[in-house]
């Protein structure tokens, strides 16, 4: 069965092409990371402008080194959301189409589902499993007994771990995204010359609160002195980063524990952080519990996870008809 992909909930358009007799076959983006970078962050409207540019002549490219014409396909699968509006209409508007074109099966699928599942194109999954998925936008604990099955445990009150990365980053003189700098200058650190908090780690429940520690860290950096040298900057990031994994990792395994879970994952652009997957791949080896992180192309947004997604679903015979929307909120629902 070959399914198409399509990612553009954001600001990285994504085709791919899952085969499942050989995997993810290809798997094409588009970063717009350039276009947004001096704004820094994300500005919608200019998402969904690049997304009608790039799209379409991406999928034809994807298609002729695959020398696969369209009735080639199986089915289509589409991001219908969460995301920017306006950048989700583009992909699903150009799915609906080509579906329509050609008389295929089309498949929404929810975006966190999609970084979840994106942990199968690794390796094969040992359920159940508790899932942490982090990201600019996203910072939530899953539990999966099955594909197909999700419970959301809890997640933040206020503000994702994404955020307070990318925000750090910003204080600092650092570019955006902020994740990768502040892990890469997080590793020159001397650690215990700054100390931040661990917000509602004494809390039992499962959330997250990451405003104040923002706070906190704009608070220290704004009483340095300028210019800020490499070695402060590296400090900073080297606590502020530990302050957010301490929290990730402690709320991770906690759900796990409750849940008797057998594995944990990574999910979303966060997971590709080092120190949080070393952190996490250091207490599951003591807990006894699997835990393979997803390869680093699979962590940020991208179509091969909707392609896997949508395989997925096609398989247990699920489709979706040619009217379904997009959404920018919604939590993640069992389908199964």
């Amino acid at each position: 069965m070959k399914v198409l992909g399509i990612e553009t909930s954001c600001d990285d358009t994504s085709v791919a092409l899952y085969d499942s007799g050989r995997g993810v076959s290809a798997n094409l983006l588009s970063s717009q990371v350039d276009l947004h970078g001096v704004f820094g962050g994300v500005v919608p409207e200019l998402a969904s402008r690049a997304h009608l540019v790039n799209l379409l002549p991406m999928v034809d490219l994807l298609m002729e080194r695959q020398q696969l014409r369209l009735r080639d396909l199986d089915g289509i699968a589409v991001t219908a959301g969460p995301g920017l509006l306006g950048a989700l209409l583009v992909g699903l508007s150009t799915a609906k189409a080509l579906c329509f074109a050609a008389d295929l099966p089309l498949v929404g699928v929810h975006h966190l589902e999609g970084h979840i599942l994106a942990n199968a194109l690794t390796a094969d999954l040992v359920l159940p499993a508790t899932v942490l998925i982090v990201s600019g936008g996203h910072t939530e604990v899953v539990h999966m007994p099955e594909v197909g099955v999700y419970e959301r445990l809890g997640g933040t009150l206020d503000d994702a771990a994404g955020e307070a990365f990318d925000k750090t980053a910003k204080l600092l003189g650092l570019p955006y995204p902020g994740g990768p700098p502040v892990d890469a200058a997080a590793r020159r650190g001397h650690p215990g010359r700054f100390t931040f908090p661990r917000p509602l780690m004494s809390d039992s429940r499962t959330v997250f609160s990451f405003s104040g520690l923002k706070t906190a860290v704009r608070t220290v950096v704004e009483a340095l002195p300028r210019p800020l040298d490499d070695q402060t900057i590296a400090d900073v990031c080297l606590e502020a980063q530990e302050a957010i994994v301490d929290v990730l990792c402690h709320r991770l395994f906690q759900a796990a524990r409750r849940k008797h879970a057998r594995a944990v994952y990574l999910a979303g652009g966060v997971a590709a952080n080092g120190r949080l997957r070393e952190r996490i791949a250091d207490e599951a080896g003591r807990r006894g519990l699997h835990f393979l992180p997803p390869e680093r192309v699979y962590c940020t947004d991208n179509a091969a996870m909707i392609a896997y997604a949508g395989w997925c679903h096609l398989a247990a015979g699920r489709t979706d008809p040619l009217s379904l929307d997009s959404f920018a909120r919604a939590p993640l629902a069992s389908w199964r």
